[in-house]
């Protein structure tokens, strides 16, 4: 399978019709149908690693100011015990826990529902360990490469620009110079395939660090550059940064 980066932005692009959302759309269709979805989401930051391991995870609505519209929306794909217990086995350096008490939260559902709107597909949900640096990120992602193999689509969930004390509602569909700056300089590295300056991404310069105020946005491109194969090139998409300070831009590997 391939394996997907997407810029989630706004909780409101699950249920809006709009460039973001609709790409998302397009995207369900280009790739193969996949076995299942593992989503590294920016919204489940916890100390240790967790992965979804219940028959029918919940849909969490982690978020508040939106339309009630948004808060109704149910997404009720299965998950899958089993997988989560193989890719548990994957992970083992990482001694990761089975949960039982999460669901799927809006970096997840937002984007899994527009792809997959019949929630048909088993979707699983795997932590990020606050407690680690970004270079064993970026080895964990290498670690799931073997669920590539069974059908699995992962998915790194977050943004690569984000700095929410910072937007300007008045920029729909423009960025500041820092976050261009910080955008280009991602896929520059990413398009190099040379990854470790982006686990290294406080000393990139003063753009990156007005980009990357916290890491939990940012981290979840690390798992996705770890699965990247030999000889694969990203290819970008939602190339775009709205309100001044978030950047959509997402890319595929395979």
């Amino acid at each position: 399978m391939p394996v997907l980066f997407m810029g989630h932005g706004s909780p409101m692009n699950g249920i809006e019709d709009n460039m973001f959302s609709e790409r998302w759309e397009q995207k369900g269709k280009e790739i193969p149908k996949p076995a299942a979805v593992l989503c590294i989401s920016a919204h489940w930051y916890t100390k240790g690693t967790r992965i979804t391991a219940m028959d029918f995870p919940v849909t969490i609505h982690d978020f508040y100011g939106f339309p009630q519209a948004l808060f109704d929306v149910q997404y009720p794909a299965p998950g899958d015990p089993a997988l989560a217990q193989a890719t548990a086995g994957l992970l083992g350096s990482a001694q990761p826990t089975l949960d039982h008490d999460w669901g799927l939260d809006h970096g997840a559902w937002s984007v899994v529902r527009r792809m997959y709107p019949q929630a048909n597909i088993p979707v699983l949900q795997l932590s990020i360990d606050y407690t680690q640096p970004p270079s064993r990120h970026l080895e964990l992602g290498r670690e799931l490469m073997a669920l590539r193999k069974k059908g699995v689509l992962i998915i790194g969930s977050g943004n690569m620009v984000h700095n929410l004390r910072m937007m300007n509602w008045q920029l729909q569909t423009s960025g500041f110079d820092w976050a261009t700056e910080a955008d280009t300089l991602f896929k520059t590295q990413i398009a190099s395939g040379d990854f470790t300056p982006l686990t290294r991404y406080e000393s990139l310069g003063s753009a990156v660090k007005l980009a990357v105020p916290t890491p939990e946005h940012y981290l979840p491109l690390l798992y996705t550059l770890g699965l990247q194969n030999k000889g694969e090139h990203p290819i970008f998409f939602n190339d775009q940064t709205v309100m001044g300070s978030i950047s959509m831009t997402s890319f595929q590997l395979g």
